[in-house]
């Protein structure tokens, strides 16, 4: 009797006779995984607050609603205020607004925001960042006081 079973088929994996290891190959091609936007937001947040001459992220108004929003209990501080993120299946695009310190040299702190931002979204998510946009909408001046600090000399007295 002669073989008739076809030589381009594979040969079975007589290895897992009881296909209790499952199919072979590799384990990131076996589902999909799906990145909030928040949660992008949150990782550039944290990145962009570590950066020395940064003071606060949002514009006036966001700061302003924000901390209102701080005094509330249960509402604690928001990394994402200042931060818009729109995440694709493979790429990111970034818009932050920033306050940076008097003195500071913005071109600097901005370069260096973008490549703080760019590497730890980058190394956490495995997503490309496109491009992440920034635009200072303040200088804290050294006399000025923080409208935190402000709020709470006014409720202590």
């Amino acid at each position: 009797m002669s073989d008739t079973t076809p030589r381009n088929r594979p040969e079975p994996d007589r290895s897992d006779p009881g296909g209790k290891q499952g199919p072979r190959g590799d384990a990131g091609s076996r589902g999909r995984t799906t990145i909030a936007d928040g949660v992008v937001e949150k990782i550039a947040g944290m990145a962009a607050r570590d950066v020395e001459g940064v003071h606060a992220m949002g514009t006036g108004f966001a700061r302003t609603f924000g901390a209102v929003r701080d005094r509330v209990p249960g509402g604690g501080k928001s990394v994402t205020r200042g931060v818009k993120a729109e995440v694709g299946e493979k790429q990111a695009a970034l818009d932050l607004d920033l306050v940076v310190e008097y003195g500071v040299s913005i071109v600097d702190v901005a370069n260096a925001v973008r490549r703080n931002v760019v590497a730890a979204v980058e190394r956490m998510t495995g997503l490309e960042v496109v491009e992440v946009n920034i635009a200072i909408g303040d200088v804290k001046l050294p006399d000025e006081e923080d409208d935190d600090e402000d709020d709470q000399q006014q409720r202590v007295q």
